[in-house]
């Protein structure tokens, strides 16, 4: 089952903290300083991206063998229900975004969810999550 096309308003990002060093802090302050970068966050964002991109076949193969959706799945309660009278239960695998809309109730969820697998973040309700918790991985 498809997921539908209209999309709640999500955040494109996910906040992470991590420690670094006072040095490599520094030298971040300086190219910052310097007018390399706009801030601390816009070196770390391009430094991941590049990072990743040495790495890209190596994903876009794992991508494919584990048959992930890349990028953003949204699952509203309309979609489930019809999951529902199908008869059907999803194996949700995402790299990226998965998301249950807000007012999906948790037994819709339980009823129609058999797995999922999030490789980045999940947006659901405290409700699903815990109506889900042993199926998330």
């Amino acid at each position: 089952m498809a997921p539908t096309t209209s999309l709640p308003r999500v955040s494109e990002s996910e906040k992470l903290t991590i420690n670094l060093g006072y040095v490599d802090l520094g030298q971040i302050d300086l190219l910052v300083a310097e007018g390399f970068y706009a801030n601390r966050s816009d070196f770390i964002r391009t430094a991941i991206r590049n990072h990743l991109g040495t790495h890209g076949d190596a994903l876009r193969q794992v991508v494919a063998r584990k048959m992930l959706v890349l990028g953003l799945q949204h699952f509203s309660a309309a979609d489930l229900t019809k999951v529902q009278a199908a008869g059907e239960k999803l194996q949700i695998r995402v790299l990226g975004l998965a998301s249950i809309a807000p007012d999906v109730p948790a037994e819709l969820a339980a009823d129609t969810i058999e797995s999922i697998t999030v490789l980045g973040a999940l947006h659901a309700s405290p409700a699903v999550r815990a109506a889900l918790a042993g199926r998330i991985t």
